[in-house]
């Protein structure tokens, strides 16, 4: 991306949210309005940056008044990001952010002049093993949607959750759009009980598919993504999306205010939830455990 290391920059990545920044802070320019870049992946991404967007209001950035937000889509084009990307820094913002848009290469070495927060939680594949175990203890076979171009631990952590709990997992990679329906088919074929998803962007884009191929085979579907939970979820475990919105603002103001990106360390979430939904449950023949209900965080009835 030409000219980036002159741009203030945060982005989120990959089914996780970072937050990356090049180094040059403008704080000791001329007083004039901060301008802030918002670089989306996808139109479906404004309603989850709304937290973000209302966490700037709360620390006094109001759009138009006291900071100019100026908004790019790559409108679910991976090809289009670092195209808008450039787009946005010849607009000479102070500040880039951007959501799932895959700018950060490596969480535990961003480079020089990024920083942030991500939805990536080691545990968390593997807790949802556990609580469909918790909820669902008869399910032996399982079968598990990843995309291995997603630079994440989640498989791996799937695995070991599934080695330790007696479950005979069955891998389906799906890499680009062909893959899914050879993946669906393999659900058939192999007679999986349930299917946990593993979040990436091109899962995200064919959430609806996934949804209708569980429903045609009676799968239970888990997994950490919250949006699971909009195309007939179980169950799902996972980071608290608004409260990381809501930190990322708390790096733009840092920033804006002068605070260097290699001073700002990666953050991983801090807040959980657990979000079942009975009335799938019943759909399904299943009685979710009291004690499983207790533990959530949000029922669905």
């Amino acid at each position: 991306m030409a000219d980036m290391k002159r741009r203030d920059f945060i982005s989120f990545v990959g089914g996780a949210a970072a937050t990356a920044w090049p180094l040059a802070a403008r704080a000791q320019q001329a007083k004039r309005m901060p301008k802030v870049g918002i670089l989306l992946f996808a139109q479906a991404d404004l309603a989850v940056i709304d937290p973000f967007v209302r966490g700037l209001e709360a620390l006094g950035y109001v759009d138009g008044k006291t900071v100019s937000l100026e908004y790019r889509d790559a409108a679910g084009s991976y090809a289009r990001v670092a195209e808008l990307a450039d787009e946005l820094v010849r607009l000479d913002p102070d500040v880039i952010f951007s959501f799932g848009a895959g700018l950060v290469a490596s969480l535990g070495r961003p480079g020089g002049n990024i920083t942030g927060l991500t939805y990536v939680h080691d545990a968390l594949a593997g807790k949802s093993v556990e609580l469909l175990k918790d909820t669902v203890p008869s399910v032996s076979r399982v079968a598990i949607l990843w995309n291995p171009n997603h630079a994440d631990p989640e498989f791996r952590e799937t695995q070991r959750a599934s080695r330790a709990l007696g479950v005979e997992l069955q891998s389906l990679e799906v890499r680009e759009p062909g893959d899914f329906e050879g993946a669906f088919q393999a659900l058939g074929r192999e007679r999986a009980e349930a299917l946990i998803v593993i979040g990436s962007r091109l899962i995200w884009l064919h959430r609806q598919r996934i949804g209708d191929a569980c429903a045609r085979h009676g799968l239970i579907l888990v997994g950490v993504p919250s949006w699971l939970m909009e195309i007939g979820a179980l169950l799902s475990y996972g980071p608290n999306v608004p409260d990381i919105q809501r930190r990322a603002a708390t790096y733009v103001d840092k920033v804006l205010k002068g605070a260097r990106p290699s001073d700002l360390p990666m953050q991983q979430p801090t807040a959980f939830e657990l979000i079942i939904n009975v009335e799938v449950a019943k759909k399904l023949g299943l009685t979710v455990p009291p004690t499983v209900i207790a533990r959530a965080d949000k029922v669905i009835e």
